[in-house]
């Protein structure tokens, strides 16, 4: 059976993806006829001789143009390799940014590629180039199809799922209704069931302290969250909760389940990346696009040292490739 050709968009060319997007593929040369790089051509060549490598890349404009012997490039700004300033925020970083992840979703709809995995990106850059979102996550959702979408990230210790994620914590709480809680839990067990699970264990985490002590500090979970969960478990769905958060992280890092919901951003980033910084995967769930990502950012000051970790981009390879 022919391997399936997947995107790796280099993220913010002026921070560390298309480095670490050079190491994933010298780790794991047999990638090589399968992906397909979205971003700059000169600073890949660039990387390739600082990093010692011999890689060969050929520039397509469509999938005619492909070469089983090189590495393929799809370059959608292309730029001389000394307008980027490697370490710095600047409006072209986003702008290149924002263009490999757009082109590289037109590629995955036109089945030319069967997921995208993406290098990060700077938020402030991205909006410095007047493109007003607030990550790949709503990226994806504003140019690909879906009834409902959320970010999960995966670990093979813990795995989380949020609710919200980059609105301000006011808002999070705003946004924390019965529809959106019964929304997230679906797709938390429809994506583990894809990789794998025969029957998710579904924690869901409450929103207040204690999970809102029965409505002593708040009633989210009386007026929202608890519904969600009854209907949920009316489907035949394995769920539990609301679970106080200060415990349910750990008790599903026991075993106790296989997935939480998380409430908002913080809620489910914080304990997921003490764990697993390194490997953790950012996957966007729900799209008719499948989106696998690394798990941290930019890291514009190691910019160009040399010394970023691949594992995480790894992972979200093969992850991808699973989905």
């Amino acid at each position: 059976m022919k391997e399936k050709k997947f995107g790796i968009t280099l993220g913010d060319p002026c921070g560390i993806g298309p480095e670490i997007t050079l190491k994933a593929l010298h780790a794991r040369k047999e990638y090589h006829r399968s992906a397909l790089l979205f971003g700059t051509r000169s600073l890949l060549e660039y990387y390739n001789s600082l990093l010692g490598y011999e890689m060969r890349f050929n520039s397509i404009q469509k999938m005619d143009d492909w070469d089983d012997s090189a590495i393929n490039v799809y370059d959608p700004h292309p730029v001389d390799f000394s307008q980027i300033e490697i370490g710095v925020v600047t409006s072209l970083g986003g702008t290149i940014a924002f263009e490999s992840v757009r082109s590289a979703i037109e590629f995955a709809l036109r089945k030319d590629i069967s997921s995208v995995v993406t290098a990060p990106l700077n938020k402030e850059a991205l909006h410095l180039a007047g493109f007003p979102y607030a990550g790949h996550t709503e990226i994806f959702g504003a140019f690909t199809k879906g009834e409902r979408y959320a970010m999960l990230l995966y670990s093979e210790k813990l795995k989380v799922i949020h609710v919200s994620t980059h609105v301000s914590l006011r808002n999070a709480c705003d946004l924390c209704k019965k529809k959106r809680v019964l929304e997230v839990i679906h797709l938390a067990h429809e994506t583990l069931v894809k990789i794998g699970y025969d029957n998710p264990r579904i924690a869901v985490a409450g929103l207040n302290p204690h999970a809102g002590e029965n409505g002593i500090f708040g009633d989210e979970e009386i007026r929202e969250i608890i519904p969600a969960i009854q209907e949920a478990k009316a489907e035949g769905l394995d769920v539990s909760g609301p679970i106080p958060p200060d415990t349910v992280f750990l008790k599903a890092l026991q075993g106790s389940w296989d997935i939480v919901v998380a409430m908002y951003h913080d809620q489910g980033h914080i304990p997921l990346k003490m764990l697993s910084f390194e490997n953790g995967v950012n996957i966007t769930v729900g799209l008719d696009v499948i989106r696998t990502s690394v798990d941290h950012g930019t890291a514009f000051d190691i910019a160009g040292k040399l010394i970023a970790s691949e594992k995480s981009l790894l992972e979200a390879i093969e992850i991808g490739k699973r989905l």
